[in-house]
């Protein structure tokens, strides 16, 4: 029988489907209970929570002790996000379960502002300023809520001083775009270059809408001189910090300059355009974190892109919709979706850049448009 494996995320369906891919059987906690993550979960338990939150530490420790009672016993834990500032959180885990990523210590010294500020000073890493103080010049700086993710927390700063949870970042200019890596703890392997962009509102400028990663015809996103140096500098902080597993470095660039702004130390939202190749990378994850590097097999010859749709009116209740096969993490009939809450991830693959991102934007469109003529 193939080995069970518990996830615990905001957003478990990418981890439940890569798991599926694997030959795994996912026992799945998160917050949305989607359709397609019902589909692929051996079995499923509710997180109460928002999006953008930490979920309940009670309620997930209960959880995730029910849904291994259910498999009889499991390979072990994969987090995805939701848990970056709750490393006492990730050590009760790991009492509890094997923890199949990065440990409760590497993620509290590569989440704390303050100490991975350091971190990156002793590395000669290029990281942004960062301050707990308020700003002489607030146009110089964006409010940062510590263990956020998705961009949603980002605003611009005020003169006032950060509130409890948050920090300062110097603003710095540039283009987003992610590394993409699998660690062992002492090295690392590059999996992709991805870009990323934004779905701004007014309130939340910042705001994550998706990522691509070019096909491998293409000239790269960036130069190899410049992806040289942010490889070097990820893979002095996985030795540094004993990152294990799929993990992904943030970096802006503006030319030839460059700046690691965080390292996510989990299966971040690229999973879906990334596991492609020939081995799973579920696969490729868990035996990272077991100390043994694999061979990955050759990258993707396409394009690949995947963005997030949100909702541009309220769906309550969502109605029973025959979702297209390139939409994932679909809403159950009947739930709510609020304005701007994520309503479903949309995915694309092409021969190029172009002829994905060409091809999300058009299903994209279709998929508003059907659902704007339903009635709800």
């Amino acid at each position: 029988m193939a080995g069970a494996i518990l996830i615990a995320a905001q957003a478990g369906r990418a981890l439940a489907e890569a798991a599926r891919r694997a030959g795994l059987r996912p026992y799945v906690a998160d917050l949305f209970g989607d359709s397609d993550t019902l589909a692929f979960a051996e079995a499923y338990r509710p997180l109460p929570g928002r999006f953008g939150m930490a979920p309940s530490a009670a309620e997930t420790l209960v959880a995730l002790d029910d849904l291994a009672a259910a498999a009889g016993g499991s390979m072990g834990l994969i987090l995805g996000s939701g848990f970056e500032d709750a490393p006492g959180l990730v050590a009760e885990f790991a009492r509890r379960h094997r923890l199949l990523g990065a440990s409760a210590e590497t993620i509290a010294r590569l989440k704390d502002p303050a100490a991975f500020a350091a971190l990156c000073a002793s590395l000669d890493v290029p990281h942004p300023a960062v301050s707990m103080g308020a700003p002489d010049d607030p146009s110089r700086w964006l409010l940062k809520r510590v263990g956020g993710s998705g961009g949603s927390h980002i605003r611009a700063a005020t003169q006032s001083t950060p509130p409890p949870g948050h920090y300062l970042q110097a603003h710095v200019p540039g283009q987003a775009h992610a590394l993409n890596v699998l660690a062992d703890g002492r090295t690392i392997r590059i999996l992709a270059v991805t870009e990323q962009w934004c779905a701004p509102t007014p309130i939340r400028p910042y705001r994550y809408a998706g990522a691509l990663v070019r096909g491998g015809a293409e000239p790269p996103a960036l130069c190899g001189a410049l992806v040289v140096a942010i490889a070097d500098a990820t893979a002095r902080i996985v030795a540094a910090t004993g990152l294990r597993g799929l993990a992904s470095a943030d970096i802006l660039v503006d030319g030839s300059d460059w700046w690691m702004m965080e390292i996510n130390p989990r299966p971040g939202a690229t999973l879906d355009i990334l596991d492609r190749r020939a081995v799973p990378l579920l696969e490729a994850h868990i035996a990272a974190c077991l100390g043994a590097m694999p061979e990955l097999g050759a990258p993707p010859v396409g394009a690949a892109a995947a963005q997030i749709c949100y909702a541009d009116r309220e769906l309550a209740p969502v109605p029973d919709h025959d979702w297209p096969d390139c939409v994932r993490d679909r809403p159950r009939p009947g739930s709510v979706v609020r304005r701007d809450a994520p309503l479903c991830t949309v995915l694309a693959e092409g021969a190029d850049r172009a002829e994905a991102l060409d091809l999300l934007e058009s299903r994209t469109a279709r998929l508003r448009a059907a659902l704007a003529a339903q009635k709800t």
